[in-house]
């Protein structure tokens, strides 16, 4: 197992203001909830969550195991922006589709068997019209099979530490064991999030597929925030038959990204209310500060044997803190816990230690720092000139 060392002295942050809990680290998340709030009266659940520190301000049945409809596509889309940015996939490849993707029912965007269609505009087609034809045809591509795929959604819930989330499909469409709950959607809400750019996805409101063909196709996005509600840009709406209708939403305003989740609603009018009125509450009542930007160097390793002997540390997401609006600032202080017994190659985006935010001597969130670049093992060339270098000098 991989230890972790304290570096004191590399990071000291007093920064006067509160710091935030989370979901998966503190056992106060009700310390700044408003007792008594009844944000959701018409839907089955929903919970309202601050996307970079976590913490919950306002939950409704969070775990009742619910059908999460075309939501399900939030896991899809997380794997689609892992593989790109693994490499996996390229955004102007094309793919071919096949007679299982294009005979999807339900929202689609009218693929044909035999298609050729590429990443991004399949990536459009989930984003903005929740199309299942073009969710089955980016699961195969990825996995091979749309069954194999569904393996890999339920692997990464289960790393996401979900308990009460399965998945039998891409798309959500009806099927036996297939649930989450409005807890565990925030979280991949959370999750897929940290791939920034997909609200340039989820944030479009209408685009066009096959543009100046005559099988143009106009794409609506089947959520009407994006359009109606400032700082929407996202994420995914879902309704059948027994899930209800239900949306996952998120909303950036004054540096603070708010994630919501509403499920079982009766009308699309009184899931967009019910959503509207937590986003109130959040930017009416509680403000942020961020600490650090994803990406944002935090401090560097010195590897002897490596062929560049500095590297580069990262937060590998967004670091804030919360507080309401109004509440005395307190003290807020962060080091850096780095891995001990590393092995090279290291590499790029790998976990090599981890930011921890305290808050009076309490942990309210853990980062991981991730290096910056990839880390290998230094040639015997490389070696020799340093140690001819050391000798001289």
């Amino acid at each position: 197992m991989k230890k972790l060392v304290l570096l004191t002295g590399v990071l000291l942050l007093s920064l006067l203001m509160p710091a935030a809990s989370i979901f998966a680290a503190e056992d106060d998340q009700g310390d700044n909830k408003d007792e008594g709030l009844n944000l959701a009266p018409d839907a089955k659940s929903a919970i309202l969550m601050e996307r970079d520190t976590g913490k919950v301000l306002y939950e409704k049945n969070t775990e009742e195991k619910l059908a999460p409809a075309s939501m399900t596509k939030i896991m899809t889309l997380l794997l689609i922006m892992e593989a790109l940015e693994d490499g996996e996939i390229k955004k102007d490849e094309t793919v071919r589709v096949s007679e299982q993707a294009a005979s999807m029912g339900g929202s689609q965007i009218f693929l044909e068997q035999g298609e050729e269609m590429t990443v991004v505009d399949l990536l459009k087609g989930i984003a903005i019209a929740s199309a299942n034809d073009a969710s089955v045809a980016m699961a195969e591509r990825i996995a091979g099979s749309e069954k194999a795929f569904v393996k890999k959604m339920n692997k990464k819930a289960k790393a996401l530490g979900l308990k009460n989330t399965q998945f039998q499909n891409s798309t959500g469409l009806p099927a036996k064991n297939h649930y989450s709950t409005a807890h565990d959607m925030a979280v991949m809400a959370k999750e897929l999030l940290t791939y920034e750019s997909v609200t340039d996805y989820t944030s479009v409101y209408e685009e066009y597929l096959r543009k100046g063909t005559e099988d143009e196709f106009w794409l609506v996005n089947t959520n009407k925030l994006v359009k109606f509600y400032p700082g929407v840009d996202g994420l995914k709406t879902g309704y059948t038959n027994e899930a209800k209708y239900c949306l996952t939403a998120t909303a950036e305003k004054n540096d603070m990204r708010m994630i919501t989740v509403v499920m079982g609603a009766d009308t699309t009018k009184k899931r967009n209310a019910t959503v509207s009125k937590m986003l109130d509450y959040a930017f009416n009542h509680y403000e942020t500060k961020n600490l650090y930007k994803k990406g944002q160097t935090i401090t560097t390793m010195e590897f002897l044997k490596a062929e560049e002997q500095t590297v580069d540390v990262a937060v590998s997401e967004s670091v804030s803190t919360i507080h309401k609006k109004g509440e005395p600032e307190k003290d807020v202080n962060a080091s850096v816990k780095m891995e001990t017994d590393l092995t090279l190659p290291i590499n790029k985006g790998e976990q090599v230690g981890e930011l921890v935010v305290k808050r009076q001597g309490k942990t309210v969130s853990v980062t991981p720092l991730v290096v910056k670049q990839d880390v290998m093992k230094a040639s015997y060339l490389t070696l020799l000139k340093r140690t001819v270098k050391n000798i001289v000098e």
